[in-house]
């Protein structure tokens, strides 16, 4: 790769992030201006938001969790917290619940490995997690989210 092409792509990954931190999330409109701004196919500016995890082309629950899915979270109970978030949340891997405050994810290492299992929620990552410390964590996100709809 040409040392210009890799100064595209990291310009290209800062406006998505940039985008996505604005809207929420990167929609067909935002990629449509966006490629038109900045000049770049919009196919390609698809394919980057679709391959890279850490971009949403459909708008996200309010609280985005991700499971980490490296050997050391698997090895350390990180399936059984998964399928417990899927159940206590009801919804699979890559939803949003109905009521918009949860989108499940799974991702790639997020470099919490000595303390595994990990999890991380809006960017916050959350080590050392039990079903039993999971079950707290949701249930203080629940009271956030129903404080934060009131108002």
């Amino acid at each position: 790769m040409k040392m210009e092409e890799k100064k595209d792509n990291h310009l290209l990954m800062n406006i998505l992030h940039e985008a996505q931190e604005k809207h929420g999330y990167i929609s067909e409109q935002v990629l449509k201006q966006i490629s038109v701004e900045q000049n770049i196919p919009i196919s390609r500016l698809y394919g980057v938001a679709k391959f890279y995890t850490m971009f949403h082309t459909e708008p996200q629950g309010r609280y985005v969790v991700e499971i980490c899915g490296s050997p050391s979270c698997i090895l350390n109970n990180g399936v059984q917290i998964e399928k417990f978030l899927e159940r206590e949340i009801g919804v699979k891997i890559g939803k949003t619940s109905k009521d918009g405050m949860f989108s499940l994810y799974k991702t790639s290492c997020i470099g919490c490995c000595d303390e595994a299992p990990a999890i991380r929620i809006n960017g916050q990552p959350h080590t050392k997690m039990t079903v039993e410390r999971v079950q707290v964590l949701l249930k203080k996100l629940r009271t956030a989210f129903k404080k934060k709809k009131k108002k």
